[in-house]
């Protein structure tokens, strides 16, 4: 038997403000310790997470990595949610992005230094410079380094005491690095015959 009661009068006769919000009430319980109810919140807001994030990172699977910290850090700051500070919603997206940001700044940050470690490593190695440069008097080596010509002298300076690789001398004095590094070779080669080092 159908009843007669218009089911609109039932939502006017719900007090304004009473309608809950099934994401904020899941994550109010999360916060009082229900893993259930925190079951439930990722469930409501996890394609939204994994969107911002995967929007951010670009890396899928990073993107999976960064959603799990999202979601450790939801559950732990869970019981500090406040609806009136805005929608439980907002606060994962907020956080989300957040932790999506700092993932992409940790790893432009990695990437950094390993191009710094590079660099190092690309530096011009000869077993000249830690023979001449290290193992000799200062005197010596400025003597040797003044029968150089301006051009070698002034490459082979730049990368053994400026501590710079062939691509940045070359872009310091504005010439091609192959020419940087038949300077550096040769000018090495005569410090070693100045120096009597073998080849």
């Amino acid at each position: 038997m159908m009843s007669d009661v218009n089911p609109l009068s039932r939502l006017r006769s719900v007090p304004t403000g009473a309608v809950a919000d099934p994401i904020a009430q899941s994550l109010r319980d999360a916060g009082k310790g229900n893993e259930a109810a925190f079951a439930d919140f990722y469930d409501l807001t996890s394609a939204l997470v994994y969107g911002i994030v995967l929007k951010i990172v670009r890396d899928p699977s990073m993107s999976e990595e960064v959603t799990q910290e999202v979601y450790v850090e939801l559950w732990r700051l869970a019981p500090r949610f406040d609806d009136k500070r805005g929608s439980a919603k907002g606060w994962a997206a907020t956080i989300a992005h957040r932790r999506a940001v700092d993932r992409v700044r940790s790893e432009q940050a990695h990437r950094n230094r390993d191009q710094q470690e590079h660099e190092r490593s690309d530096r011009p190695s000869d077993v000249v410079s830690e023979t001449v440069l290290d193992g000799l008097d200062h005197a010596r080596v400025q003597n040797a380094l003044a029968g150089l010509t301006e051009a070698q002298r002034e490459a082979v300076t730049l990368a053994y005491y400026g501590g710079h690789t062939y691509r940045e001398v070359a872009a310091l004095l504005d010439t091609p690095e192959g020419t940087i590094k038949t300077r550096i070779r040769d000018g090495l080669s005569r410090l070693r015959d100045d120096f009597g080092v073998a080849p």
